[in-house]
């Protein structure tokens, strides 16, 4: 198992099909410009493949706030539905520690759905807390 960025056309394609389980609503043929949109605003995409099959993947950022210090936010973080339970996700997820502690950062941040119920157990034995509510608005 590696652990890499996406940085080039066909590493970003390769990462659509696990990316789209977590974000249906992404269209295929947008997603690399999308991407490539975002990493020119610091969004990052990083894939755990075995062999050359991606099992999980995560987007992420770094910035920084009055309430939070210097932080990483995880924007994305999902294993492919047919590879879960097998450690995959834990392993990306230490990485994503790794890369915040590497850049200084003082927190690591997501937000999930109210209803990924599994991904809550699993951020919860990751020892993360549960620390605020997010509220949106639609535009």
């Amino acid at each position: 198992m590696s652990i890499s960025l996406a940085t080039n056309h066909k590493d970003i394609q390769r990462c659509f099909p696990v990316m789209a389980q977590l974000r249906p609503h992404l269209k295929e043929t947008e997603f690399v410009e999308r991407v490539k949109r975002q990493q020119e605003a610091g969004y990052h995409l990083a894939f755990l493949a075995e062999k050359i099959i991606v099992k999980a993947v995560a987007g992420y950022r770094f910035s920084e706030s009055l309430s939070w210090g210097r932080f990483m936010y995880v924007d994305d973080l999902v294993t492919a539905e047919d590879s879960r339970s097998q450690g995959h996700g834990q392993k990306l997820f230490r990485w994503l520690i790794g890369q915040a502690r590497g850049h200084k950062c003082d927190q690591l941040h997501l937000d999930s759905g109210v209803q990924r119920f599994g991904a809550h157990r699993f951020y919860l034995a990751s020892r993360m807390d549960i620390i605020a509510h997010h509220f949106a608005m639609k535009l």
